[in-house]
C-alpha cells in the first residue's frame, strides 16, 4: 500500500496538506480599520469613535435598545447575571452540558448552577425539563445556542414570563443566526456575545452585553463604571470589529450552504457504507425555513459502533493529522464539578451521552470551497477504512 492510500497517523500523506485553514483570514478591510486607527491615533485613546459606532452598529444588526461592550464573552455572561440581579444564594438554571465558563460565572457570584438535561434530539437544554429545575431560590436561566443547533427560545420564554424568570441568551456560539425570525441574543432579556479569538467576530478578545430592558443595562453600567470602564474593549477592537459585522450575513449564508452540502455528503456515503460515523447535530434543530443557524464549531454526533470500534479520540486525532480540525465537544458540567457546587434535576443522562460523543468542527473550513468539504468526508472515509489498523497503532 503506497503512502498516497495510508491515513496520515499511520504515516500516510495529509489530505490537507496546508492543515485547516488560518482564522482570522485575510481580510482588507481589516486592515484597512487598523491603518485608519494608526492615522487617526485612536488606537491609544480611551474614548475615540470606534465603540461608539460598534454600539450603533450591534445595536441595529439585532434591534436591541443597548449594547455594553466589554473584554471578553466570559465576562458578558458575568455582567448579565449582575444586571438581571442574580446575588447570593440564587440560583440559576443551565444545560448540564455547556461551556464551564458559564457554570463558574454562576459560581463567581455565589449563586447555584442547577443543570438540566439536554433534549436527545438536539442535543441543547432541554424545554421539558425547566420547571421541574424552578424552587423557590431560582432567579435566572442561561440558554446556549452550540455547536451549530439552537434551544427554541419561545417556550423558554413562556415559562420564565410565567414563573416571573429573568433569561440570558448566551449567543457566543451563534453570532448574526436567526431562529424563530430573531437575531440570535435578542429573545431572552438579556444577551451575550464573544470576539474571541476563534469566533466569527474576533477580535482577538472582546464580548457584549445586550438587552431591551432599561434597567438591566444600568445595572450592568454601575457594576462596570468604577471610575474609569473596569472591563473595556478598545479602540482599536472595536475598529476591527466593524467590517467583520458588516460581512456577518454573507458569510454565515455561505458556512450554512457549506454545512448542508457537508450533511449531504456524509449521509451518501454513510448511507452506502451501512452507517454513520458522524452525524451533524444540526439535523435535530431543522423544523423551518426561516431558521438561519450559525456556525462557531459544527457539533458531530460521533457513533463509536459505526466506526469499527475506533475510540472518539483516536479518531479526532486520525482527522487532525489529515489536517482537518476536528476536536472533541465540552466536557459535561457535572462530570467535571464536584456535587456539592451545584443541585442536578436527574441523572443527566443524555449530558453524559454528550460528553462521550460529540465531536466540534471549526468554522473557517466552512468558508472554503467545495473542494475542501469533500476533503473532510474523504477523511472520513480513510479513517473509517483504516480502523483496525489505527487501533493496532495507538495500541487501543
Amino acid at each position: 500500500m503506497s503512502a498516497s492510500d495510508l491515513p496520515a497517523i499511520l504515516g500516510g500523506i495529509p489530505l490537507r496538506l496546508a492543515g485547516p485553514p488560518a482564522w482570522p483570514d485575510d481580510w482588507p478591510e481589516v486592515t484597512a480599520a487598523l491603518d485608519a486607527c494608526l492615522r487617526d491615533g485612536s488606537w491609544g485613546k480611551y474614548h475615540g469613535p470606534n465603540c461608539a459606532a460598534l454600539v450603533d452598529q450591534l445595536n441595529s444588526f439585532h434591534g436591541t435598545a443597548e449594547t455594553i461592550l466589554c473584554a471578553s464573552g466570559t465576562v458578558a455572561v458575568e455582567l448579565a447575571l449582575r444586571g438581571v440581579r442574580v446575588e447570593p444564594g440564587d440560583e440559576v438554571i443551565l444545560a448540564a452540558y455547556d461551556f464551564k465558563a458559564n457554570f463558574q460565572n454562576v459560581l463567581t457570584i455565589g449563586a447555584t448552577p442547577v443543570l438540566v438535561d439536554i433534549d436527545p434530539q438536539t442535543w441543547q437544554l432541554d424545554v421539558r425539563q425547566l420547571e421541574a429545575a424552578v424552587s423557590g431560590k431560582t432567579k435566572a436561566i442561561i440558554v446556549s445556542h452550540l455547536h451549530g443547533g439552537w434551544v427554541p427560545m419561545q417556550p423558554v420564554m413562556e415559562i420564565a414570563d410565567r414563573l416571573g424568570l429573568l433569561v440570558i441568551e448566551d449567543a457566543c456560539q451563534a453570532t448574526g443566526a436567526i431562529l424563530d425570525g430573531r437575531r440570535a441574543g435578542t429573545a431572552g432579556h438579556v444577551g451575550v456575545l464573544s470576539f474571541g479569538g476563534s469566533k466569527l467576530l474576533t477580535s482577538g478578545r472582546g464580548g457584549a452585553v445586550m438587552t431591551s430592558v432599561p434597567e438591566v443595562a444600568q445595572r450592568v453600567r454601575l457594576f462596570t463604571q468604577r471610575g474609569n470602564e473596569a472591563y473595556p474593549l478598545s479602540e482599536m477592537q472595536a475598529a476591527v470589529l466593524r467590517p467583520q459585522l458588516d460581512r456577518l450575513d454573507e458569510r454565515n449564508i455561505v458556512r450554512w450552504e457549506n454545512v448542508r452540502q457537508l450533511m449531504s455528503e456524509l449521509s451518501r456515503r454513510s448511507s452506502s457504507a451501512g452507517g454513520s460515523v458522524l452525524r451533524p447535530i444540526i439535523e435535530g434543530c431543522l423544523t423551518t425555513d426561516v431558521d438561519r443557524p450559525a456556525f462557531f464549531k459544527l457539533g458531530l454526533q460521533y457513533d463509536i459502533v459505526n466506526s469499527v470500534g475506533l475510540s472518539r479520540e483516536t479518531f479526532a486525532a486520525a482527522m487532525r493529522a489529515e489536517g482537518i480540525a476536528i476536536d472533541l465537544g465540552f466536557r459535561s458540567l457535572h462530570r467535571i464539578h464536584s456535587r456539592r457546587r451545584f443541585r442536578a434535576v436527574g441523572d443527566l443522562p443524555n449530558a453524559d451521552h454528550c460528553d462521550n460523543h460529540v465531536l466540534v468542527l471549526h468554522h473557517p473550513v466552512l468558508l472554503n470551497d467545495p473542494d475542501s468539504l469533500r476533503q473532510i468526508s474523504d477523511a472520513v472515509d480513510r479513517v473509517y477504512h483504516h480502523a483496525e489498523a489505527i487501533n493496532k497503532a495507538s495500541g487501543t
